[in-house]
């Protein structure tokens, strides 16, 4: 039976490699299928073109601001109608970030006929996810553009949190993220329980 994981927290959480730790047990050790839908990863790609919606995205992203919400629908949408076979389990890795996606992705799920999706919340203080971006040292992680993306994680997502965690089509599982990259993957297994084949 297919299943969909949504891999939410802060920036600097980790959940790139939770998200890489999971479709890797998915796939080689229960050899299923499984369709990755990386919002960040999306949008790193398309601010690389020179189109003109390219360059205003890319503007946007430059200053640590949030997308418009017809773009990363468009992206969403697209990736999806595109590639979804259907027998597919599907993994969100950092989206949606705010309510209304959220509701979005909620008439996904319905279409695609996925039951019950698995909301996975590493959760780390801001902090702490500030000291792992700032020792990471990537290109987009001066401290302004840090503070920016933990400020619109306290206003935008923690509200996302709570649709998941109150809403009984979706398991919230609260995952501690202040502990071992291996320790964290530990607790999600253990917390998503038996996998249905």
């Amino acid at each position: 039976m297919k299943q969909a994981y949504i891999i939410i927290g802060r920036s600097g959480c980790g959940k790139g490699t939770q998200a890489e730790l999971l479709i890797n047990y998915l796939k080689n050790d229960l050899n299923r299928k499984v369709f990755d839908l990386q919002t960040g990863d999306k949008f790193r790609d398309f601010i690389k073109g020179e189109g003109y919606t390219n360059k205003l995205a890319k503007e946007i992203g430059d200053r640590g601001g949030l997308q418009p919400m017809f773009l990363v629908l468009s992206l969403w949408a697209t990736a999806l109608i595109e590639n979804l076979k259907g027998d597919e389990d599907l993994i969100l890795d950092g989206m949606p970030r705010k309510k209304d996606q959220a509701d979005v992705l909620h008439s996904v799920f319905d279409f695609y006929s996925y039951d019950k999706p698995k909301v996975i919340y590493i959760n780390v203080s801001r902090e702490w996810a500030e000291e792992k971006l700032l020792a990471r040292g990537r290109g987009d992680d001066e401290a302004e553009k840090i503070k920016n993306r933990q400020d619109w994680f306290d206003t935008d997502v923690i509200p996302v949190l709570g649709f998941y965690e109150n809403h009984e089509d979706y398991e919230f599982l609260d995952i501690n993220g202040d502990q071992s990259i291996e320790d964290v993957h530990n607790e999600i297994m253990n917390k998503i329980g038996d996998f249905e084949l």
